[in-house]
């Protein structure tokens, strides 16, 4: 096989179709565009979004930019605040019902902030390497 002989394949090829062109052709006089109207017209188009004067989607719906929807639900639990906490098997719940969190928080994150003496036992919540390191060092630990 050499590189000037490589054809297509019989069929594969199809020649553009040229419009208004006669009778013959299929696609003389209104050259596929129809009878009449805006779009049948050279120059006929409007711009994008454009509903034939009905106010567009665009314009409908309200603007919400990048606001997250979940921030607020995020929340940041402190040591301190798990060393006063009277269990040692802690999860959201658990967080919820001591009112150490809001009762519409999705998820809890334990920050580097106070001191932990104690032992206790995550489940379910989240811990920054400070924290982890300062759980395990009073003996306890970490479960995702």
């Amino acid at each position: 096989m050499q590189l000037n002989t490589i054809k297509s394949a019989e069929g594969a090829k199809h020649a553009r179709k040229r419009v208004g062109r006669g009778i013959g052709s299929g696609l003389g006089k209104t050259g596929g565009r129809g009878h009449k109207g805006q779009k049948s017209r050279s120059g006929g188009f409007h711009k994008v979004g454009f509903e034939g004067g009905q106010m567009p989607i665009q314009r409908r719906l309200p603007k919400r930019g990048f606001v997250s929807l979940v921030r607020g639900r995020n929340v940041e639990v402190r040591l301190s605040e798990l060393e006063q906490l009277p269990v040692d098997q802690i999860d959201l719940l658990v967080l919820k019902q001591a009112g150490v969190v809001p009762a519409d928080a999705l998820s809890a994150k334990v920050i580097l902030s106070g001191a932990i003496t104690r032992k206790v036992e995550l489940s379910g919540i989240g811990a920054t390497k400070g924290a982890l390191a300062a759980i395990q060092a009073a003996g306890g630990s970490v479960a995702a």
